[in-house]
């Protein structure tokens, strides 16, 4: 199993949301959606980990890199709900990531609201509801 990501821009901050697990063969796959919220968003990333079902210690490092890359950007990386299998220890050459008890408290931090835009990738879970807004 791999990871599934959706990245949405919000006023001032993108939210990259996984879904799945990140081991060793969603790293690379974890790595072009960072590139992907580093094209198309300013201000800090909040990872989503709400849909992760855990984490290989090749995942956290993917996530530490990630930190440091957004950071060489001006960006900086925060984590929310982070899996219950274990939490990131950065090595010294992690930028500080903040991290959060959940999305929610995550945008609340940053008085965030409103989705500007939305990508995905095709496999992205999607809400059974059928009043879930079409991703755009």
């Amino acid at each position: 199993m791999t990871i599934e990501w959706r990245y949405t821009t919000r006023q001032d901050l993108g939210v990259l949301s996984l879904a799945g697990y990140l081991g060793a063969d969603g790293t690379d796959r974890f790595t072009g959606a960072i590139g992907w919220a580093l094209a198309r968003g300013t201000g800090p990333v909040i990872l989503d980990l709400t849909g992760l079902l855990g984490w290989s210690a090749g995942g956290q490092i993917a996530v530490a890199q990630a930190a440091r890359r957004l950071a060489e950007n001006g960006r900086r990386l925060e984590l929310a709900a982070i899996p219950a299998d274990g939490s990131l220890v950065p090595d010294a050459a992690c930028p500080p990531v903040p991290v959060h008890c959940d999305l929610a408290a995550a945008l609340a931090a940053h008085g965030a609201h409103g989705t500007v835009r939305q990508w995905a990738t095709d496999d992205w879970p999607t809400p059974q509801s059928p009043e879930a807004p079409a991703l755009t």
